[in-house]
């Protein structure tokens, strides 16, 4: 009987390290393609994952975050050196959102660490939605001003680090929009916006592992709230796919693959409002 569970739990193991893999694989074309960093499809797969794993509610929400931000790193080394090779990331603007980026992070994932899961499951879900709507009906606001001044640039950077750290992304979601409205060319602006989610990603990643230490709940193979089965299985297959999606963004018309993605969203959107 104890060889049959033995056997059992192998395989549960070895499953759920392909879902990693190929949640890492999604996530990473995601990130070169629309510099989101994945997160949208990271988070909601771990959420669901870590709950058939029979983590406890009280951590498992955050886990999912801080894993996502900590798996953000390699995508965005990634994706970064592919878009910079191709001359597209203005890194004037990446210093001083990077630095606002920074501060914001780590006050987000300060204040996340006393919400409640299923609070924060409400609003990814409505995040969710939110970013449905926008990818299915390209809203974008319109170039319409310049880019702010250097206090406007560190203002930006901790609103979009902060809002980053809610939803375990790396931040292209606010970023992209942000750069598109102050007159930044769009495939300039989803490069700058991939190499802004690397300090959201490092800043995250090191809040979360501070906040979570020794959490009474957290599971084997934790630093805080980083899970590292999960952190070493995404990023194995994000890293190549980011170079992948990083070339497709400068040949592709994405207008489909962002409805199509759309769809996804709206229906995790639509579980984690009313599971």
């Amino acid at each position: 009987m104890a060889f049959l569970i033995n056997i059992l739990l192998s395989w549960v193991r070895t499953m759920t390290f392909l879902v990693y893999l190929l949640v890492g694989s999604v996530a990473g074309l995601l990130a070169g393609l629309f510099g989101i960093g994945g997160g949208l499809v990271i988070v909601p797969v771990l959420v669901i994952t870590f709950g058939l794993m029979g983590i406890s509610e009280n951590v498992l929400t955050h886990m999912a975050l801080a894993t996502s931000l900590t798996t953000i790193i390699f995508t965005s080394l990634s994706s970064v050196k592919e878009h910079h090779n191709h001359g597209a990331v203005d890194w004037l603007l990446v210093r001083w959102i990077g630095s606002g980026i920074v501060v914001g992070t780590a006050i987000g994932v300060w204040i996340l660490a006393g919400v409640a899961g299923e609070h924060l499951q409400i609003a990814i879900g409505i995040f969710a939605l939110v970013m449905a709507a926008k990818m299915a009906f390209d809203l974008n606001p319109s170039p319409n001003r310049q880019a702010p001044g250097s206090t406007g640039l560190l203002a930006s950077g901790g609103l979009i680090g902060f809002g980053s750290a809610w939803f375990g992304i790396g931040g292209g979601s606010f970023t992209v929009p942000f750069l598109t409205w102050v007159n930044v060319p769009m495939k300039r602006a989803v490069a700058t916006a991939a190499a802004c989610g690397l300090p959201i990603a490092l800043t995250g990643s090191v809040s979360n592992i501070i906040t979570g230490w020794q959490h009474v709940d957290l599971p084997q193979w934790t630093s805080g709230f980083v899970y590292w089965p999960a952190v070493v299985g995404i990023a194995l297959t994000s890293v190549p796919f980011a170079k992948v999606g990083a070339k497709l963004a400068h040949k592709l018309d994405a207008k489909l693959l962002k409805r199509g993605f759309a769809l996804l969203l709206l229906i995790v959107g639509l579980k984690f409002l009313f599971s």
